[in-house]
């Protein structure tokens, strides 16, 4: 028996940003940036360490919102003209900087060939469908999927039961149709929890969530083991907490790794650096200077001038990689030890959960790091095993019945990043929509149903409204609540990135939402526009607005 047990998560969400009213759009970036630097990279790793027999094991969230860009028709026909663009760009370069900036050289060569990799595997082994390859990770073994809200909803700011309940249904219907399966776990949108939601999880067949550390370690009755073990809601329902320590290590650009000097420097790019002229090919119609990808220096020091720093090494990043990986694994053994010793000898679990985007977006050299870890962790030692909360639940260890407290992953841990001065006009609107879906849905469902004793006479129309026309309305209607009830809009207000963009989808979800409430309350319906909108915000075409009737 190990000395003790490691429990990566890794949590892959996007908002849902699609725009075909445009021939190409900034924010969309957002969604091929991770592709190339996060989901591919770690697909690929994972498929080649199961098929060497290190046997990795972690779970994973895909969120409702990414599952259903990665499967969107429009997006993957984008992404690959990008794909392409950038490798076109990349080869480019290296006929420039071999003529004028050589010491770049093992980066843009780098490039050239992570590039055309990623691009061979795009459409060769995982055709396009990248939701298939997390499938098969699953179906070998090496991941556990679990689900998340259905549009990363912020739980506790929800203001009714319906619409806390339809982020929980939405998304597990959202994973069955993708995944073809029940999932067993949730990762609460921004580890957001307060007392009642593990009810809504319970009803949906959840097994479990992940939360942040104080859920557990401010829950009553005191936590026998801290968070180094799951404790059981009184409904049954489990909850894995984050510890502190491991999160440190990984996530701070301060103290953790992802901050090595030798380490690639995210915020300097070719976008800013070279002519506008040269780069217009690889812009937007616009011709805005943006973020291309290409990154050709390294941290070089925390307090060093952008345009002091040093060119990047691939090489020694790789091996920084690895030294970090041996030293994480050093320490995970240490912390085992010391938490078994404290705990009369019950085999501790440390949950480590990350935003995936963190491995290869913001810390380039992250999905390395992953590769190194498993390797070194099946090979090198047999004092640590990887697990999944899954697997933990079905060890059948006893567990501590345990009510946790209110509790976010947010700063100070609780919801002012989501809800403070600065994003707090949204939520009256959010609300009295939240209200309205639902009187709208349980007069529209009385009147559906008294209508099929009277279809003959009527000709199967609700006075004015055809029934088919109206569940069309309500399932939009629904699309545009959930969509504007996504946190990213409200945590990127406050931290003041996309601040006009997160406002203006907010808003324009809610004004949808009214006009199409607008439609159903008079039976005036302009079909060209409900059309347009369907077309436009086309998440879960699976949705019945019925998951919102009051019980």
């Amino acid at each position: 028996m190990p000395v003790g047990y490691f429990s990566l998560i890794l949590h892959a969400h996007l908002p849902f940003v699609r725009h075909p009213e445009y021939p190409s759009f900034l924010e969309e970036d957002w969604l091929y940036e991770a592709i190339t630097e996060v989901y591919l990279p770690i697909i690929f790793i994972l498929q080649n360490l199961h098929e060497a027999g290190a046997k990795p094991r972690l779970a994973m969230n895909v969120s409702p919102p990414l599952c259903e860009m990665l499967a969107d028709k429009l997006l993957e026909e984008r992404y690959t003209a990008h794909l392409e663009r950038l490798l076109e760009l990349a080869e480019k370069e290296l006929v420039r900087v071999e003529r004028e900036a050589r010491e770049f050289l093992p980066v843009v060569r780098m490039y050239v060939e992570n590039l055309s990799a990623s691009l061979n595997l795009w459409n060769d082994r995982y055709g396009r469908n990248l939701i298939n390859a997390f499938r098969e990770l699953q179906e070998e073994g090496v991941v556990e999927i679990i689900t998340c809200g259905a549009t990363h909803g912020f739980m506790p700011l929800i203001s009714t039961i319906e619409s806390r309940r339809a982020q929980v249904e939405v998304a597990v219907a959202n994973y069955k149709k993708h995944f073809g399966r029940q999932p067993r776990g949730i990762w609460l949108p921004e580890c957001a929890y307060e007392p009642g939601i593990e009810d809504l999880l319970k009803d949906a067949g959840i097994e479990y969530f992940i939360s942040d550390t104080h859920a557990i370690l401010y829950g009553d009755p005191r936590p026998k083991y801290g968070v180094h073990a799951p404790v059981v809601c009184p409904n049954g329902t489990a909850v894995f907490a984050r510890d502190v320590e491991t999160s440190q290590q990984v996530w701070s650009d301060v103290v953790g790794y992802p901050g090595s000097d030798v380490y690639r420097e995210f915020y300097r790019d070719i976008g800013w650096d070279l002519p506008l002229d040269y780069l217009a090919p690889y812009l937007d119609e616009n011709l805005e200077r943006k973020h291309l990808g290409l990154k050709y220096h390294r941290i070089t020091g925390r307090n060093v001038p952008q345009q002091l720093k040093l060119p990047y090494d691939p090489a020694a990043a790789r091996e920084k990689a690895a030294e970090n990986a041996m030293h994480f694994i050093g320490e995970r053994i240490k912390q085992a030890h010391m938490l078994r010793e404290a705990f009369d000898g019950h085999p501790p679990l440390v949950v480590s959960p990350y935003d995936a985007e963190l491995y290869g977006h913001w810390w380039f050299e992250g999905p390395q790091f992953i590769d190194f870890f498993f390797k070194k962790l099946h090979f090198d030692q047999s004092e640590i095993a990887a697990v999944t909360p899954g697997d933990f639940l079905d060890s059948e260890v006893p567990i501590q019945v345990q009510r946790p407290t209110a509790s976010s992953w947010g700063e100070n841990g609780y919801y002012k990043v989501w809800i403070n001065e600065g994003n707090s006009w949204m939520y009256p609107f959010q609300h009295d929509a939240e209200r309205r879906m639902t009187a709208l849905a349980n007069k529209f469902a009385v009147q559906s149903r008294e209508s099929k004793v009277q279809s003959q006479e009527s000709g199967n129309r609700l006075g004015t409204l055809d029934v088919g026309l109206g569940t069309r309305i309500l399932n939009q209607l629904a699309r545009e609540l959930l969509l504007a009830q996504s946190s990213d809009w409200a945590f990127q207000i406050y931290q003041g990135t996309t601040v006009e963009y997160s406002s203006r989808r907010f808003t324009s979800h809610i004004h949808r939402f009214d006009l199409l409430a607008k439609m159903l309350e008079t039976g005036n319906v302009d079909e060209p526009l409900l059309a347009e909108i369907e077309g436009r915000d086309n998440i879960f075409a699976e949705i019945d607005f019925r998951v919102y009737c009051t019980d």
